[in-house]
């Protein structure tokens, strides 16, 4: 049987909560390998609506949850959701919440430095959540960042704290920002180290150990591919890789580890904050897709940009993902229109093309090449079958397969975990 690793597809918020709920149930082990508390993922269990942050979503289904180097760790925003959900009867604790000892940490001054500059930017502002994880990203690669494992050093803390501040605080005086003093974040550092430190470990041989064991892992990503720092529409996106081809690195194990690579994708498309958008609708048509589909950020609450399926986003994300099996969620949301349109290329500078260039100002020129399609009057909600589906519904799925180059293995059809269609089970590779 094989691991799976799951990935966004789109611009995020597909729906992957949901998704990887049902995987979850099924794996042995789950594990979050890139992002922070910037993502969020919705999971409905019985009568209990978890919203998770941090957690890997595994852990609601009993199971072993790891937070990998990957992941950028905002310590008090981790505590917080973790006693939210205690309070919902769910305890989590050093058996099952692992936490790989070299995660890099959220401190107070990320967040405050994410905010000031957004500001600073003005109009042309990036839509960061403020949540401090650009900032956070920015410090690993800059070799400056306070790690889980430093709270177990004092001295080491102290010594780094203060390279840390000499960067960011001529920051903050260079954006006319309150500047933050050492000791009030050494004591909060070192007072948060008994409630952490536990949780800590060299997660890269427990998965050895997973391996060995032949146990089922389920790599959980944040955001989506076209957010991916390196192939997104940048600088539109989010400051890690998004990719499955980060998912062992993120986790810290070999490649051949993260298996079966499954990309979810809604049946149209949504975009959170700003940056190019090309199949956008800002009709009534766009506005009946984000109330029937209740689009608003888990994370942040903010209403999002509503628009048609993108196949040709979708194939570039196929491609540069390594995306073996589409997930295609919220098909019920579609149901009632009498008509269906696919971006199937853009038009930019008059020359059509089937890929969103690199360049940001040919993003933000691409007009979107349509294909129409009819929709159906019938309802797809519930349906567990293909035989329940109306035959359009099924024709603009099989549409969708053609267009993106890669085959939909699970189509869900409302939020309840076992309204899922499924043509093939990711675990059996």
């Amino acid at each position: 049987m094989a691991n799976v690793a799951v990935i966004g597809a789109q611009w995020g918020d597909e729906g992957k909560g949901k998704v990887v709920d049902w995987l979850a149930s099924r794996a042995d082990v789950v594990v979050r390998f890139q992002g922070g508390h910037n993502a969020g993922h919705t999971l409905v269990v019985g009568n209990e609506t978890y919203k998770l942050s941090l957690l890997p979503s595994g852990v609601v289904r009993g199971k072993l949850g790891i937070i990998g180097n990957g992941v950028v760790l905002d310590p008090e925003a981790l505590l917080a959701e973790i006693a939210r959900v205690g309070a919902q009867g769910l305890k989590v604790t050093p058996e099952n919440l692992r936490i790989a000892e070299n995660v890099p940490l959220i401190l107070p001054l990320h967040p405050a430095l994410d905010k000031a500059r957004e500001a600073a930017r003005g109009e042309d502002k990036i839509g960061t959540t403020g949540r401090g994880i650009g900032p956070a990203y920015e410090d690993k690669v800059g070799r400056r960042a306070i790690r889980l494992c430093d709270l177990a050093e004092p001295e080491t803390l102290s010594a780094k704290l203060d390279e840390l501040l000499l960067h960011h605080n001529a920051l903050f005086r260079g954006l006319g920002a309150p500047e933050f003093e050492k000791q009030a974040l050494l004591d909060q550092l070192l007072a948060l180290a008994p409630k952490l430190l536990p949780f800590a470990e060299p997660v890269w041989e427990r998965l050895d150990a997973t391996r060995h064991e032949g146990k089922r892992v389920l790599f959980e990503g944040a955001q989506a591919v076209m957010l991916d720092v390196d192939h997104g529409t940048y600088p539109y996106v989010t400051s890690s890789n998004t990719v499955a081809g980060n998912a062992a690195a993120g986790a810290g194990c070999g490649p051949d580890m993260v298996g079966y690579v499954l990309g979810i994708a809604k049946a149209y498309t949504t975009r959170v904050g700003s940056g190019p958008f090309p199949t956008e609708l800002h009709d009534d048509i766009g506005k009946r897709l984000g109330e029937r589909g209740r689009e608003f950020g888990t994370v942040t609450g903010r209403p999002r940009r509503c628009g048609w399926f993108d196949t040709a986003m979708v194939r570039q994300a196929v491609k540069l993902g390594g995306v073996q099996g589409l997930v295609v969620t919220k098909l019920d949301v579609l149901d009632g229109l009498e008509e269906l349109k696919l971006g199937v290329g853009y038009e930019i500078d008059g020359k059509v093309v089937k890929r969103l260039p690199a360049g940001f100002g040919a993003q933000a020129r691409a007009k979107p090449v349509f294909e129409t399609m009819p929709g159906w009057s019938g309802s797809t909600y519930g349906a567990r079958s293909y035989a329940d589906l109306p035959a359009e519904a099924v024709k603009y799925i099989r549409r969708i397969e053609e267009l993106v180059e890669a085959p939909v293995v699970l189509l869900s059809t409302s939020p309840e975990r076992d309204d899922t269609i499924v043509m093939k089970d990711p675990f059996a590779g």
